[in-house]
């Protein structure tokens, strides 16, 4: 079965938060984002706009071709 790239996406934010040692909670109120709405996203389960995107980026400390590159391991 393939990955769709909301999972991938998902996953990637996940591997990414989870080796930083941060809860859904605190990265969520460090980038300016509702939890709720931020574990949709890492659930998969939100088709998330660009500008998201690029906090969570800002938030990981990565550029957004690293943080695809992340996502692209998932797929």
């Amino acid at each position: 079965m393939e990955t769709t790239i909301q999972k991938a996406f998902g996953e990637a934010l996940k591997q990414l938060r989870l080796n930083r040692g941060v809860s859904q909670e605190k990265y969520a109120l460090q980038i300016g984002m509702d939890r709720t709405y931020y574990a949709s996203v890492e659930a998969g389960k939100r088709n998330i706009s660009i500008q998201n995107i690029q906090k969570i980026a800002e938030g990981f400390e990565i550029s957004l071709s690293e943080l695809f590159l992340e996502v692209e391991k998932h797929l």
